[in-house]
């Protein structure tokens, strides 16, 4: 079974380095994603456990946020 990011304690994660794009080459690669995929994704209803893992992050989001 694949572990997520949720299943870790947070101080033991780190920040992966974030590479160097400019606007305009994320603009481009944000609009070639919707296109490759707009097809795909819209046509097929989020499945359970697509929803239990955004429910879950959700959970740790707010979580940090209460300082828990």
């Amino acid at each position: 079974m694949a572990h997520l990011a949720t299943d870790y304690a947070a101080e033991t994660l780190t920040q992966a380095a974030m590479p160097g794009l400019s606007d305009e080459t994320r603009d481009r690669l944000g609009h070639a994603l919707r296109e490759a995929y707009v097809d795909t994704c819209e046509s097929r209803p989020i499945t359970d456990v697509q929803v239990e893992l955004l429910l879950r992050l959700r959970q740790k989001e707010r979580d940090r946020r209460r300082g828990v």
